[in-house]
């Protein structure tokens, strides 16, 4: 008996759904990203609302002072789905943790200058506390905003802030031991370098409007950490006197900020760009946060830079309003 195989094609009917379809157009392929992310806010069917805010419904475009015709409009340059999202994390801790074990079987940490032990110590690990803070603001951003295009980045942001604190904590074990951490939780307590942050971060807790909350986290406070904390003071001034190892340790904080700030810009400048009136509030709420975060750091950076702290602390600022300046909002 003779089999013979032979290759049908079938050609789709529709190469996408309906809800996607009156977005994109009819027949037109949609990428996963778009699969997962048009149209996926709820907006029927809310038998009542919720009774610890009568006021809006459960999920309501008014809880934010930003209007938006529509909030569909926000779009992740980085195209993150559930799926593309732990892929490119993966690969990243991946990386992660091979720059721990190169660093652990290599015995680097115990050839670090005393003063940077110390410094790396004192400065990094009461940060775990302010990344926690970030995971709770980026998980009620996710849980009160409205759209799933600019709701949805928020609870990667979340879990990606998580992974930054254990990291730290990491850290903190490698190069101290289980005290260092408790002395660092007693810092992040009660010592006055890290009060400011400290009532930064307990402030924000309470911020109703989950676009300001997105600023005053995402925008202003990450904005001015980051650059300061990893780009200028780890990878920079301690590498300089023998600190390579923690550059490496932290390397994804370093990257992880390169790769989300194009989410963040993408997003003010989407959110300047409806109307004059959001532009306003955005430029207040970014003046705002701001200039509370300098403030906030300036004793914290101080702890590394010494004399030099309020010259690099302008440095940081001056590129931050440069960067919201290109989003369209001059500050």
């Amino acid at each position: 008996m003779q089999i013979d195989l032979r290759t049908v094609t079938i050609k789709p009917l529709r190469h996408t759904f309906d809800n996607i379809a009156r977005r994109i157009g009819a027949d037109k392929p949609a990428s996963r990203y778009q699969e997962g992310t048009l149209d996926m806010q709820q907006t029927a069917n809310f038998h009542y609302r919720p009774t610890w805010d009568p006021e809006h419904d459960i999920y309501d475009a008014s809880r934010t002072a930003i209007k938006m015709a529509d909030w569909y409009a926000f779009k992740d340059p980085r195209q993150f789905y559930y799926g593309a999202y732990t892929l490119a994390r993966a690969k990243q801790q991946d990386t992660a943790e091979a720059n721990f074990d190169f660093v652990e079987n290599r015995g680097l940490a115990a050839t670090l200058p005393e003063s940077v032990r110390d410094t790396v110590l004192q400065l990094l690990l009461p940060l775990r506390h302010v990344a926690w803070g970030s995971n709770m603001n980026n998980a009620s951003v996710c849980a009160y905003s409205y759209g799933t295009g600019f709701s949805q980045p928020h609870i990667y942001q979340a879990m990606d802030q998580l992974g930054i604190a254990q990291y730290l904590t990491r850290v903190g074990l490698l190069l101290g031991d289980v005290e260092s951490l408790d002395e660092a939780k007693r810092a992040w307590m009660e010592d006055d370098t890290w009060q400011g942050l400290r009532r930064y971060v307990e402030d924000s807790f309470v911020i109703k409007d989950p676009v300001e909350l997105f600023v005053a986290q995402n925008v202003a406070l990450d904005g001015l950490l980051y650059p300061l904390v990893y780009e200028t003071i780890i990878d920079d001034v301690l590498s300089s006197k023998g600190g390579t190892a923690v550059a490496m340790l932290t390397q994804f904080m370093t990257d992880w900020f390169a790769e989300t700030r194009k989410w963040v810009d993408a997003t003010v400048k989407i959110a300047a760009a409806e109307s004059a009136e959001n532009k306003e509030v955005m430029a207040g709420w970014l003046s705002q946060w701001r200039d509370r975060s300098a403030a906030a750091l300036l004793p914290v950076a101080r702890i590394a830079l010494g004399d030099r702290t309020d010259e690099v602390m302008a440095e940081v600022v001056q590129q931050f309003n440069a960067r919201m300046a290109k989003a369209g909002v001059a500050i």
